[in-house]
């Protein structure tokens, strides 16, 4: 199994350009609430736990992101926790509001990506290597953490392998 850093280092190859992280910081966050949404049916009543697909989803990705690192691990799981409990909300509701949630929030997010991925010039990591669908948004989360100054050591070894982020429109396209 590859590293933190190995996983987030190859994902950032996919994203220098700041534009294109900043369409991730919406695109991915609404995909993982659409994908909640929609596998938080058909739902049960285990032992006074309501199981659904999201549910074990969303426990087996918190899972990997435990293996790799167990701080960004709990966050990660309380952030799939949150995606969840929203997803079950939606899911709850009438179909046409499941699904505009589902299959809307889905559609929008993956317009949010391709969008970001035309100025970067580059197509997104998950056509090279599909860990990249579970590597989004430990991704979008730890770029947070450096925004916010956090995780410098991890910044610093990801921008050695890959290079800095690149700022703005002056951004040439490959």
């Amino acid at each position: 199994m590859k590293t933190l850093e190995e996983q987030l280092a190859n994902y950032a190859a996919y994203h220098r350009d700041s534009r294109n992280i900043a369409t991730h910081f919406v695109g991915i966050p609404m995909i993982v609430v659409a994908v909640a949404t929609l596998l938080s049916r058909p739902a049960v009543e285990l032992a006074g736990v309501t199981a659904s697909p999201a549910l074990i989803v969303s426990a087996l990705t918190a899972l990997y992101y435990l293996l790799l690192d167990v701080r960004l691990g709990v966050l990660m799981t309380a952030l799939l926790a949150g995606a969840v409990s929203l997803g079950a909300w939606a899911a709850a509701q009438s179909t046409p509001v499941w699904l505009a949630w589902g299959v809307g929030g889905f559609v929008v997010g993956w317009v949010f990506q391709f969008v970001g991925h035309f100025w970067e010039g580059r197509k997104p990591a998950f056509v090279d290597d599909l860990i990249g669908l579970i590597i989004g948004p430990l991704f979008v989360t730890v770029e947070l953490l450096f925004m916010l100054g956090a995780l410098r050591g991890l910044q610093q070894r990801i921008e050695a392998r890959v290079g800095p982020v690149r700022r703005g429109a002056a951004t040439a396209r490959a």
